[in-house]
């Protein structure tokens, strides 16, 4: 994981980790992503950072940006 800030992934207890970008442990494990997104982006609001969201297959699938995004949208 070379993206910084935090990451939604598969735990290997079949649940979904919040992991902080190189990290091994898990800030947290949840039984469902839904609930692991939500504790990642209370995370990422926090610490100004962003939030990968991967899917089953391990590929990031989402991000948002909760801190000083390089490119923010126009007008």
């Amino acid at each position: 994981m070379a993206k910084q800030g935090q990451h939604v992934v598969r735990s290997p207890s079949g649940g979904w980790a919040v992991k902080k970008a190189g990290s091994s442990r898990a800030s947290s494990v949840h039984e469902t992503q839904a609930d692991a997104i939500k504790a990642g982006t209370k995370i990422a609001q926090n610490q100004k950072t962003e939030l990968y969201i991967h899917g089953r297959d391990g590929r990031i699938r989402e991000r948002n940006s909760y801190g000083n995004d390089p490119h923010p949208p126009k007008g």
